[in-house]
């Protein structure tokens, strides 16, 4: 006689409560998947482009900005909690005022993905359709290692910016642009210890 013991799927409240236990990840159709810290680098980025969306959204009262730890809940029973790495809620999605103490149970506006260097190319390409498939409007994939953003629009194949071009927030975001250059910073002459 065999018998089977089917692990037990997680709900988006079993993912607060682990984060506040210390253990940090992402839920994925009731499965755990956890996260580790990406680096300097990755963290650098995330930060030029939280600040160039920050100094242009803020002013303008266009709506929020969030960035990996805030969570996003897309699916329900089993339950899947994403992070993008920079989240852009419009306004009109989540009015000002109104407090949002858990996950997010609206899809971004935009998302923003940092490669990692263990990440292939095809999942970062799956991991942006993921979004596209759950509402959001418009993706920006970030590549460190070769200095490029792919941009992906519901209505179209993916783009890919090098330095010498802009981002820009199309309908999402009329008027932003930065340049690509911005989002990465200085390029390093050579590799830092620890790196």
């Amino acid at each position: 006689m065999t018998t089977t013991t089917e692990a037990r799927l997680l709900t988006a409240a079993d993912l607060l409560q682990l984060d506040s236990d210390g253990v940090r990840g992402e839920l994925i159709r009731g499965v755990l998947c956890e996260t580790m810290p990406t680096g300097q680098e990755h963290g650098e980025i995330a930060a030029n482009l939280t600040i160039a969306l920050g100094q242009f959204v803020k002013p303008r009262e266009l709506g929020r900005i969030t960035t990996s730890d805030a969570g996003v809940w897309l699916e329900r029973d089993p339950d899947t909690v994403r992070e993008p790495d920079v989240g852009f809620f419009s306004a009109a999605k989540v009015p000002p005022g109104v407090r949002v103490t858990g996950y997010s149970e609206v899809a971004p506006d935009l998302v923003i993905e940092i490669s990692s260097p263990s990440d292939s190319r095809r999942e970062v390409h799956d991991k942006a359709r993921m979004w596209l498939s759950h509402g959001v409007p418009l993706v920006w994939v970030v590549h460190p290692e070769t200095r490029t953003v792919d941009v992906y629009q519901t209505d179209g194949d993916a783009a890919t910016l090098g330095e010498q071009d802009s981002l820009d927030g199309l309908d999402v975001l009329p008027g932003f642009t930065c340049a690509v250059s911005a989002v990465f910073g200085p390029q390093a002459a050579e590799e830092r210890p620890g790196e």
